[in-house]
C-alpha cells in the first residue's frame, strides 16, 4: 500500500528525525506505528545515523502489528526485522538473524540485558506507560544501558495514567534525568508534597501550585502530543452511566464489610487485610459476587446482570463488547448469555466479520493494539478498572478512526458503592492528562 502521510505524520516523522530522544504522545489512531517506521527507514538509509534498533512493545503488539505495518507499506521495502519472542532457544534464534529492526516484548527486556552484549544504538519503547515504576526490572535493566543508546523513542496515548509522579520514569530513559532529575525522590520533592499519610507514612502525593506547568514546559522540547479528534474524522463518543441499587440487605452486607473489613456470609469468611484489598473487595461485591478467603465465589447480588440483559435487549442483536475485571463476573455473564470471549486472533477475526453479538473482553488483555472497530461499536463496562490507561486503551479498540457508526460506552454503576469512586476518578485524572496532553501538543503550521 502507498503511504500518503497526512501534514501532521510529516511533521511527526520530521520530529523524530531531528530529536535523539522524542516522546510521541499519540492518540488512539493517529499511526504511531508507520510514523515511527517512516522515521526509522529515513535514519537508516538517508542519514546512516542508525543499524540496529530494538523496539519494545507489549506482546500481542510485538508479535502481530510491527510486522503487519513493516509488510503493510511500499515506502518501508528494505526494513528487515527479526521478532525475539517464543522459547529461549526462539529468542536467540532470532537475536542471531541479522536485520535492522529487533522486536521484543517488555517482560523479556531484563533478560536480553542480563544476557547479551549491548548492541542496539537505537530504542523505541511502544507504550512508554508501561515503564512509568522505576522500581520494575524492565526500568532498571533499560537504565543500565541507556548511555549507549544513540536514540530513543517514546511512544503512548497516555503519559500519566494515573499521576504526574509517573512521568519522571518516562523522561529519565528519555533525557536520563536532563529535565526532571537523576532521581525520583529530588523530583517529588521539588514539584509535589504529601497528601494522603498515616503519621510518618505517606500513601501518595500531591502537585505543589503550579507544578503541572511547570513539568509541561520542562518535557516540551522534547514530546509532541496530537489529539486523534484534531486531526481524524471521528465518530461521535456518547457516555452513559447506568446506575443499578441493590436492596437493603444487600447494601448492609456491603456497608458492614465496608466498615469492618471482615465478614461471615454463607458460612464463607471475607477478610481484607489492607486498604488494597478492600478496595479491591469492594469492587467485586459492587459487580454481584466476591471470593472468599478459601478462594470460593460467594454471590452478592444480580442488579449488574439484569442491567446487561437490558442493555443486550434494548441492542436488538447489535454487537456488544463487554468489558469484565474479575474472572466469576466472566462466568456469571457466561452463564447467563451467549456470549464469546475475544483472547485470540480467530476471535478477533469472527468479532470483525461480525459473527459475534456479545463478546467478553478484559482490559488487561486487550489494551493495545488491537482493532476491533469493524465488529461494532458499543462498549459495556461490566466492571470498572481504577487504571486510566486500560480504560481509554479498551474504549479505543472501537472508537477509532474507521469506525463507521456512533460509539456508545456504558458504564454500570453500583449506586452508593465504590464504582462511584472509580468513575469520578477515572473522569478526574482524565482532566489531568487532557492538560499535559494540551501542553506539548504539536502546532501545525496551516
Amino acid at each position: 500500500m502507498k503511504f500518503n502521510p497526512h501534514d501532521y505524520q510529516k511533521y511527526a516523522i520530521q520530529f523524530l528525525t531531528q530529536n535523539k530522544a522524542a516522546a510521541l504522545l499519540l492518540d488512539m489512531g493517529l499511526g504511531k506505528t508507520v510514523i515511527t517506521l517512516t522515521a526509522l527507514w529515513e535514519l537508516a538509509f538517508d542519514y546512516f545515523d542508525i543499524e540496529k534498533v530494538l523496539i519494545i512493545a507489549p506482546k500481542r503488539v510485538a508479535e502481530s502489528t510491527w510486522r503487519s505495518e513493516i509488510e503493510k507499506w511500499e515506502h518501508l521495502s528494505g526494513l528487515t526485522y527479526s521478532i525475539v519472542l517464543g522459547t529461549k532457544q526462539q529468542r536467540e534464534n532470532a537475536l542471531n538473524q541479522k536485520a535492522l529492526l529487533y522486536i521484543i516484548n517488555r517482560e523479556n527486556v531484563s533478560w536480553l540485558i542480563k544476557n547479551h552484549k549491548w548492541d542496539f544504538d537505537a530504542v523505541v519503547i511502544d507504550e512508554l506507560s508501561s515503564f512509568k515504576s522505576n522500581k520494575t526490572e524492565r526500568f532498571k535493566a533499560l537504565k543500565k544501558v541507556r548511555p549507549y543508546v544513540k536514540r530513543i523513542i517514546g511512544l503512548t496515548g497516555t503519559p500519566a495514567p494515573n499521576s504526574l509522579m509517573d512521568l519522571w520514569a518516562e523522561i529519565y530513559l528519555l533525557d536520563m534525568g536532563k529535565r526532571l532529575g537523576r532521581y525520583i525522590g529530588g523530583f517529588r520533592e521539588r514539584f509535589f508534597i504529601p497528601d494522603k499519610r498515616n503519621q510518618q507514612i505517606v500513601f501518595s502525593y500531591k502537585p505543589k501550585d503550579g507544578a503541572e506547568e511547570k513539568i509541561y514546559s520542562l518535557i516540551s522540547d522534547i514530546c509532541i502530543s496530537m489529539k486523534a479528534l484534531d486531526h481524524l474524522e471521528m465518530p461521535k463518543l456518547v457516555n452513559n452511566n447506568i446506575a443499578v441499587e441493590m436492596n437493603g440487605k444487600e447494601q448492609k452486607i456491603y456497608d458492614k464489610f465496608k466498615s469492618d473489613m471482615v465478614l461471615s456470609i454463607e458460612n464463607k469468611d471475607l477478610d481484607a487485610v489492607n486498604a488494597a484489598a478492600l478496595s479491591n473487595k469492594l469492587l467485586q461485591m459492587s459487580n454481584g459476587a466476591v471470593y472468599a478467603d478459601d478462594s470460593t465465589t460467594v454471590k452478592i447480588h444480580d442488579r449488574k446482570l439484569d442491567a446487561l440483559e437490558d442493555l443486550i435487549e434494548a441492542a436488538n442483536g447489535k454487537p456488544l463488547l463487554v468489558a469484565y475485571w474479575y474472572k466469576h463476573d466472566k462466568q456469571r455473564i457466561l452463564e447467563r448469555f451467549d456470549a464469546a470471549e475475544i483472547n485470540t486472533a480467530d476471535d478477533i477475526e469472527r468479532w470483525n466479520k461480525g459473527e459475534v453479538s456479545i463478546a467478553l473482553i478484559h482490559p488487561a488483555s486487550a489494551g493495545h493494539g488491537l482493532n476491533l472497530q469493524q465488529g461494532g461499536s458499543t462498549v459495556v463496562w461490566f466492571g470498572l478498572t481504577w487504571s486510566l490507561e486500560l480504560y481509554q486503551q479498551l474504549n479505543a479498540r472501537l472508537y477509532r478512526q474507521g469506525q463507521k457508526n456512533t460509539v456508545f460506552i456504558h458504564h454500570i454503576i453500583t449506586k452508593n458503592t465504590i464504582d462511584e469512586n472509580v468513575i469520578k476518578a477515572l473522569e478526574k485524572k482524565n482532566v489531568s492528562q487532557n492538560s499535559l496532553i494540551d501542553a506539548v501538543k504539536a502546532r501545525l503550521m496551516p
